[in-house]
């Protein structure tokens, strides 16, 4: 593992928490030698989590589409900045750079670009760990909609299962360094950036 992707909100929310466990979070990163790939802002939690990695010394690479960083939200301080023409585009490639995936608290962009990410993950497109640093409880409500899936037979309890929930990002990356995937949806091997 080379490289964290981070999806988290371009808002900082409204619990110190959150912005705490983006510095850690950016910090723990860059102390281990990993990347950090992100969607390229400088507001939020985004720009939080960028910041800290890049104050460790770690190396931050942002992915954003041209659009928005023509209204100058774009993060000027990265050690790369990789704009692409779409959220397609940029979805694509945080995921072909990330080898695992860890969700900080955000809003719908980041449960869409995370969920497609563990969608992938099951379907056998990759192999790649997504975890949720679950601050002060937040993805407690997601979980119990994740097991309401697999209690009505639209997703296998290993499905669910593959999904990791810790309160910290601390957490979630020592599970991402054990993490085994099941085996694919449709017996798919999976192979790497088949996307």
């Amino acid at each position: 593992m080379k490289s964290i992707c981070v999806y988290c909100g371009s808002s900082a929310g409204n619990d110190p928490a959150f912005r705490a466990e983006a510095v850690r979070a950016g910090t723990l990163i860059a102390e281990a030698g990993l990347t950090l790939v992100y969607g390229g802002g400088r507001v939020g939690l985004m720009g939080q989590v960028a910041d800290a990695a890049l104050a460790a010394g770690g190396k931050v690479v942002g992915v954003m589409p041209a659009d928005l960083v023509s209204q100058e939200i774009a993060h000027t301080g990265l050690t790369e900045l990789v704009v692409v023409n779409s959220m397609h585009e940029r979805k694509w490639k945080m995921a072909e750079l990330g080898d695992a995936f860890l969700s900080l608290p955000g809003g719908p962009g980041t449960f869409e670009e995370f969920i497609e990410q563990w969608t992938w993950a099951l379907l056998g497109f990759h192999a790649k760990p997504c975890g949720f640093a679950n601050v002060n409880g937040y993805y407690e409500l997601w979980r119990k909609t994740v097991q309401q899936m697999v209690d009505a037979g639209f997703v296998a309890q290993q499905y669910g299962d593959m999904l990791i929930y810790e309160p910290t990002t601390q957490g979630v990356l020592a599970r991402f360094r054990t993490y085994a995937p099941p085996p694919p949806k449709w017996g798919i091997a999976p192979v790497e950036q088949r996307y």
